[in-house]
């Protein structure tokens, strides 16, 4: 065998090994994520949050079964249309009122218009997702045609979360459809009563006409600027990001306090060097992220950040005993995000994704304050313990690195 052989056959060898132990830490990662209890979250106690903005009347839900009972209340009081966007709608119990609901409302001549995204609802049995005649029925999928595959932009899918009524009562955030959302995981959605509902109407209806083949909504709807609220509309398809640039320009101009709330952490080089930038310059920068999310993977990937992070100043806190899933940011007591957008590369620069931006000391008051009862629920991570982790961990996670694009 030639030196040029051997290497070659020492190099796929190694290649091997390392494909065979990502592969292994992988399966055992998705194992131990869907064995892993969780405790309910009615028992977690939050501060009740309304503010006035404009016309506007804001109101944050922290749990999901108060979301769901105020979503139902709504939409069985509709009178002309419901638009009903989940990128998970689970086939349980929640899942179930939800869909009876609309069902009834289409029946008694309200017009119904639901989308899901297809891949994320795989698991759903196909029955589940079958609806009359009646309702307006959009499955989103990424791809239509073999060839859209090698388009980056026909990779996305859809990751909002919307919920409309009449144009009048809008609802926007992290939570999904379903029981285990609803009872067991630690989210942030909020409900705007008032003239900025048409937009996030506008906003459905606009994604409903691009990707629909052929049912298209042809309601025309009066959308308005105005000064203290601004929806963010990530559209692949169209190449266009704005709820990262949104997050930068913030981070940037932040001169005191940046506290931020994400499922997953794997951000790209530019908000993560603005977070850095932040902390370096005196901001105080709190990062809450689960100490076990739902995606193993994602949470190892988000470690090999964390060093960078603390040696810059950014303090970390990790979510106890449940999963927090909520995207939520407040900076300087006066501006603040909530939306279906991760700090991860698929939210940033790949996924469908909604994101309302604010500015109002009121809600930004509010917002803190779920914030630090999020982190009376954490333990913080210090560096000197982090760089004593064992050194399993620390091997885990250069093996796994490789895998941040796909997140």
């Amino acid at each position: 065998m030639s030196l040029r052989a051997g290497l070659e056959d020492g190099f796929f060898t190694a290649l091997g090994i390392i494909v065979l132990i990502q592969i292994t830490v992988v399966l055992s990662s998705a194992i131990t994520t869907r064995f892993r209890r969780r405790r309910p979250t009615d028992s977690l106690q939050y501060p009740k949050s309304i503010a006035q903005i404009g016309d506007n009347n804001i109101e944050i839900f922290t749990f999901g079964m108060d979301l769901y009972e105020r979503m139902l209340q709504d939409i069985r009081a509709a009178k002309k249309m419901i638009l009903i966007e989940s990128f998970i709608w689970k086939g349980d119990r929640i899942g179930l009122e939800f869909k009876e609901a609309v069902i009834q409302k289409a029946r008694e001549g309200v017009a119904v218009y639901v989308i899901f995204d297809a891949f994320a609802n795989l698991v759903v049995r196909s029955s589940f997702k079958k609806f009359p005649s009646e309702v307006h029925l959009y499955r989103y999928r990424a791809w239509s045609r073999l060839w859209d595959v090698l388009d980056p932009r026909r990779l996305a899918r859809d990751h909002r979360k919307l919920l409309v009524i009449d144009e009048e009562i809008g609802y926007i955030g992290g939570y999904n459809i379903g029981d285990l959302y609803g009872e067991k995981w630690r989210d942030t959605h909020i409900r705007i009563m008032g003239s900025y509902a048409r937009n996030l109407s506008a906003s459905f209806i606009e994604f409903w006409n691009e990707h629909s083949p052929r049912d298209t909504c042809c309601v025309k709807v009066d959308t308005s600027l105005q000064p203290h609220i601004r929806l963010y509309v990530n559209n692949p398809t169209r190449i266009m990001f704005p709820i990262r640039a949104m997050y930068i320009e913030a981070i940037d101009l932040a001169k005191n306090r940046i506290l931020l709330t994400t499922p997953y952490f794997i951000p790209d080089r530019f908000v993560l060097a603005s977070l850095m930038r932040a902390a370096v310059r005196g901001v105080d920068v709190q990062l809450i992220v689960p100490e076990r999310s739902n995606h193993l993977l994602a949470d190892w990937l988000a470690r090999t950040y964390f060093t960078d992070c603390l040696k810059q100043g950014i303090r970390i806190f990790l979510f106890q005993g449940t999963m927090i899933h909520a995207k939520t940011a407040t900076i300087d007591q006066t501006w603040t995000t909530v939306g279906t957008a991760n700090l991860d590369r698929l939210s940033m620069v790949g996924n469908h994704e909604l994101n309302v931006e604010f500015f109002d000391e009121t809600l930004a008051d509010q917002m803190e304050a779920i914030f630090y009862a999020d982190r009376d629920h954490c333990r913080e991570l210090h560096l000197h313990d982090w760089l004593h982790r064992p050194l399993a961990q620390k091997l885990g996670e250069l093996v796994l690195s490789p895998f941040w694009p796909f997140l």
